[in-house]
């Protein structure tokens, strides 16, 4: 399946205090959907507010970027986290957010797991329910955003929330279509021209080659430009540009 249009989507607000990863309002002038970070991977109450706020001026929508409680790890560490406790932890870290986004005259549009949460519960039932679960304690139907196939979109569209599938411009894939670990080389793709074709065949075709050289069926309806890939913000320009040159909009998915 292919898509007339594609989601542009960048994880933001990863800082705490003096402490700033992404160039926010940068990338922020590109993307079309933010990852905010809410305080359990990243992000401190003035980081969310501020990215809420530029979020807003630029038209951007707004998403709950989700984490294990890791701040030393950056969420990118495995834990194993009681799902009774992970739900609350879930719907507390969508909660704060949305006070911000409020108060800029916006809401929080979508929820995205991050890090280590993102690829635990592409297999795992409980703690993909506990992210599900999170979700509903808020009262809102927020779409949730994964890898195509996985078990959080199993669990979230048997509880009723909608789904959006996502690939990464700059993360490699195995040949089952999950993400590369981090720790392995060739995880992270830094090669501009590599990342913006890749970029343009999972947008147009559907399709990505995977580490192993194979290619791989990517079904996304948002692609996502990690905020803290080395010359993020001249990446994601570049992606935009040829995206839109190749024929496809970029545009949000709510």
């Amino acid at each position: 399946m292919t898509w007339a249009s594609i989601d542009l989507n960048a994880d933001l607000g990863e800082g705490f205090g003096r402490w700033r990863l992404t160039d926010d309002e940068a990338l922020l002038s590109v993307v079309t959907s933010a990852n905010v970070a809410c305080g359990f991977h990243a992000g401190d109450a003035a980081t969310m507010r501020r990215v809420c706020t530029l979020a807003a001026e630029h038209r951007v929508r707004i998403g709950a970027q989700v984490s294990y409680r890791d701040l030393a790890g950056f969420g990118r560490r495995p834990m194993d986290v009681p799902p009774d406790e992970l739900a609350a932890e879930v719907a507390y870290q969508i909660g704060a957010l949305e006070v911000f986004a409020r108060a800029a005259g916006t809401r929080v549009s979508y929820v995205k797991p991050h890090g280590a949460l993102y690829n635990r519960v592409v297999h795992d039932e409980q703690q993909a329910e506990a992210v599900v679960e999170g979700v509903m304690l808020t009262g809102e139907r927020l779409p949730l955003l994964g890898l195509p196939g996985s078990t959080l979109h199993t669990m979230a569209e048997k509880a009723g929330l909608p789904v959006v599938t996502e690939a990464f411009a700059d993360r490699a894939y195995t040949a089952d279509g999950t993400l590369v670990p981090r720790g392995q080389e060739g995880a992270v793709l830094t090669d501009q021209d590599a990342v913006v074709e890749r970029s343009v065949s999972m947008a147009r075709f559907g399709v990505v080659t995977s580490h192993c050289g194979r290619p791989v069926g990517v079904r996304a309806r948002s692609l996502c430009v990690h905020g803290d890939t080395p010359g993020a913000v001249a990446l994601a320009r570049t992606v935009r540009a040829r995206l839109e040159e190749s024929g496809v909009r970029v545009e949000a998915f709510v």
